[in-house]
């Protein structure tokens, strides 16, 4: 079974517009530099794990009170039994959304296909140029292209999203990742929080300010129907 890490009872930004809960799934096949769930990347043996019995009680105890879990990481999709945690929701009549960095498009399709999923988010890290310095491992970056396909394509409710981290996000990197997603509804521009950052040297990095990452945005806003800013 997945194993989780961490639950947000109450999470109403993951789920916009509805009441939801958050679940952490440990464990990650990317090693983002700027990734701030270091120990659910790293360490997640080293985390206690949520008892299957205490989140079916935490749910049955918010019979029609919660609409919706989001299920985030780590990477969720990395492990074949997601299907049978997300089932698990949806047999409770729950909304289910799931947070992933897109490099297991099959298994994301599957899940689709099954309608185990009703919204998804998918971290973009880069352009695709960049996009194994971004994930700080190697990258088939097809599987990029087809996640966001997949994505696009399923009529769900979605959000693509790009932490903005110097060095790596700039006004070149956003054009090229509005051009991967052109026509894409919604695009997420996050803030960069240097504080436990995967990689040590990311710790001391200075964040943009707000007037640069409004900068950024207006940017990408020819090519979306909608362009968000979060963390400023």
């Amino acid at each position: 079974m997945v194993a989780i890490k961490g639950l947000e009872k109450f999470a109403p930004k993951d789920f916009p517009g509805l009441i939801s809960a958050t679940l952490f799934v440990g464990g990650c096949n990317f090693r983002c530099p700027f990734c701030h769930n270091a120990d659910l990347v790293l360490r997640p043996g080293d985390l206690p794990t949520f008892p299957m019995d205490y989140i079916l009680g935490f749910l049955d105890s918010r019979k029609d009170w919660l609409d919706g879990v989001c299920v985030t990481g780590g990477e969720p999709l990395m492990f074949e039994e997601i299907e049978v945690l997300l089932q698990i929701f949806k047999d409770r009549n729950l909304l289910v959304k799931v947070d992933t960095n897109g490099s297991f498009p099959d298994r994301l399709k599957d899940l689709i296909d099954k309608g185990l999923v009703d919204n998804i988010a998918m971290d973009i890290k880069s352009s695709l140029d960049k996009y194994e310095e971004a994930a700080g491992v190697s990258v088939d970056v097809d599987s990029i292209r087809r996640s966001v396909a997949v994505i696009r394509d399923s009529g769900l409710e979605h959000t693509f999203r790009t932490t903005v981290v110097p060095g790596l996000i700039d006004a070149e990197e956003i054009k090229k990742i509005g051009q991967m997603l052109e026509g894409a509804k919604l695009f997420q521009l996050q803030q960069f929080s240097p504080e436990g950052a995967l990689d040590p040297a990311f710790q001391n990095l200075q964040p943009y300010p707000p007037e640069k990452i409004m900068e950024l945005g207006r940017i990408a806003e020819p090519y979306f129907a909608e362009v968000l800013i979060e963390g400023i």
